[in-house]
């Protein structure tokens, strides 16, 4: 899922940029839209997103609600 429009749907995957390393979403946890702001914005001052399937900002993997 495209990053920027993740917001309102369920992470399926953890989060956590580097520095400082703290995760900001958690599996099964419900994305706002800071989160792939803070992402994007963080990747271009340098951030890794090491956990990530993708370590640029541009995709977030999300759960299937039904």
């Amino acid at each position: 899922m495209a990053a920027r429009r993740a917001a309102g749907l369920v992470a399926a995957e953890m989060l956590a940029p580097y520095p400082p390393g703290s995760p900001v979403a958690l599996p099964g946890e419900r994305l706002n839209r800071a989160v792939p702001e803070y992402l994007h914005s963080g990747v271009g001052a340098g951030m890794l997103i090491p956990d990530a399937a993708d370590s640029e900002p541009g995709s977030v993997r999300v759960a299937v609600e039904r």
